[in-house]
């Protein structure tokens, strides 16, 4: 069988896991917290992360959406005067280890077959490595992935390729053979820069006419991966 790809490099958030559904009810409770129950730092918090408190949604331009932890960390403490970013940081990381988690497809199931096909997967993510991997451990796929790299891993950090680059060494694939998936411009920036392959995913908050310029193609969200890949 002749594959588009021999590599996958998947993102997390908005690819393998609903972005909204996921992180939303996270960012409610986290802005919250941090806002100590002052309703004007809430909403001070609110507008440094693009956060809509009535619908209760982060805004597709969000740094939250695509940035890296400490990013996230430096702005939301950049809004209030008492805050810390290396504490923010901490907080967020260990909190959002534990988001509630709602995968975009069966994602067990998926990786086996995607793995049945001869392909290794990664994951390189802008949350941090922890986080990263104890959300793909509550889920039993930990163990499907030869690489896994957050922010913190060492790499660098999307829309750098540094950190795409990475897993394309460790499996011994030429970049033009990897196919990065994402849902972010982020994402396809990187996988662009790395010289590889793009596909755009739709379960994130960016809408597809935002990623088609940056994308090899635009599915509705990876359970449609094997099908593009011709297997």
């Amino acid at each position: 069988m002749s594959l588009r790809a021999d590599a996958v490099l998947f993102d997390k958030d908005g690819t393998l896991f609903e972005f909204g559904a996921t992180w939303n009810t996270w960012g409610r409770m986290a802005l919250r917290h941090l806002s100590g129950g002052d309703a004007a730092a809430l909403q001070a918090l609110a507008e440094a992360a693009r956060f809509d408190l009535e619908q209760e949604v982060f805004l597709p331009e969000s740094p939250v959406v695509a940035g890296t932890n400490r990013e996230a960390a430096e702005c939301l403490a950049g809004a209030l005067p008492h805050l810390v970013a290396d504490e923010v940081e901490r907080y967020l990381m260990l909190t959002g280890s534990e988001a509630p988690l709602v995968e975009v497809v069966p994602l067990a199931p998926l990786m086996a077959r995607l793995d049945g096909l001869g392909l290794p997967l990664g994951v390189m993510t802008n949350d941090a490595e922890f986080a990263a991997r104890g959300h793909l451990r509550s889920v039993g796929i930990e163990a499907a992935f030869r690489f896994i790299a957050g922010f913190d891993s060492g790499y660098g950090a999307k829309p750098a390729p540094a950190p795409l680059l990475a897993f394309a060494d460790v499996v011994a694939i030429a970049p033009e053979r990897v196919v990065m998936v994402g849902d972010s411009p982020h994402d396809l920036s990187a996988g662009r820069a790395a010289g590889m392959q793009t596909v755009a995913v739709l379960t994130g908050p960016i809408p597809a006419e935002t990623l088609a310029p940056l994308a090899d193609v635009v599915l509705p969200d990876i359970g449609h991966l094997p099908g593009w890949l011709g297997a």
